[in-house]
């Protein structure tokens, strides 16, 4: 997956306004998403601009299905919490400082954790993929 240069700096998929908005969550700024096609294919896109990228799936049968409403904490390596936050589609890509950081993805009641380092310069990927059987459509 290329990123494609746009106007005035911005992705391809910004120019298309197929992003949501970035917020900050206390001191991170946070870019959450990926509900329909060409919003996940933009998240996609855009993900290789920032620190951390997290994916958010449930294992269906061969295949997965994507994940939305995932609650999202990250605590960095002396174990202080760095962000917390509501995940509204299956990407949540995070601004974080360079360093190792854990990170909790709970959906439905059931809770993934990873460990991750962060680069400078770099993405760190990660998907979080929960077992076969997690309801991801209950309310």
């Amino acid at each position: 997956m290329a990123l494609s240069g746009g106007v005035a700096g911005l992705t391809a998929a910004q120019a298309a306004g197929e992003l949501p908005a970035a917020q900050r969550v206390g001191g991170v700024e946070v870019l959450t998403g990926g509900v329909g096609h060409d919003e996940a294919r933009a998240m996609e896109l855009e993900a290789r601009r920032w620190p951390l990228a997290l994916e958010f799936a449930v294992k269906d049968g061969p295949h997965a299905e994507f994940a939305a409403n995932v609650a999202v904490h990250v605590r960095d390596a002396r174990n202080r919490s760095v962000l917390e936050s509501t995940a509204s589609g299956p990407f949540l890509l995070a601004r974080l400082a360079p360093g190792d950081y854990k990170v909790d993805a709970t959906l439905r009641g059931h809770t993934l954790q990873r460990e991750v380092h962060v680069s400078a310069g770099q993405t760190a990927h990660v998907l979080l993929l929960w077992p076969q059987g997690v309801d991801i459509a209950a309310p």
